[in-house]
């Protein structure tokens, strides 16, 4: 007669099957707030200056960067990482960052939080402008 794995045993496996599927999916998007490094190089060009438009901005998602310009010649920058759940922010409309996840949006002056259910803001990222070039600092 030949041992056959019992019910329990083909059950447990089953769950640490399962278990480990979930933790792997967790690496994308993981907990809230962590800064995430950018991938991009520093001295790197992002954009033109106009390329940014006033009140608005553009997300450069390789770079893993979101630059805006509030005010006409005032240029900011911030990770594109939602502080909520970790999801990509999807565009910048309206004055404001929006992630499309869950509906989180972030102020393009400062990256604070304006709509939950994301309530820390998003980090900032250092950028120079010389001239009509905007780069990674």
């Amino acid at each position: 007669m030949t041992d056959s794995p019992t019910r329990r045993t083909i059950l447990l496996a089953a769950s640490a099957a399962g278990a480990a599927a979930l933790t792997a999916g967790c690496g994308e998007y993981g907990g809230e707030g962590d800064s995430s490094a950018s991938d991009a190089s520093p001295g790197q060009e992002l954009a033109r200056t106009a390329d940014i438009p006033v009140g608005g901005g553009t997300v450069f998602k390789d770079e893993k960067v979101v630059v805006t310009q509030p005010k006409k010649g005032e240029f900011k920058a911030f990770s594109n990482i939602c502080t909520h759940a970790r999801c990509p922010v999807a565009g910048v409309a309206d004055g404001t960052i929006n992630c499309t996840c869950h509906g989180s949006k972030f102020s393009i002056a400062d990256g604070s939080a304006t709509n939950p259910p994301a309530t820390k803001p998003l980090p900032e990222k250092a950028i120079t402008v010389q001239g009509d070039s905007i780069r990674l600092a």
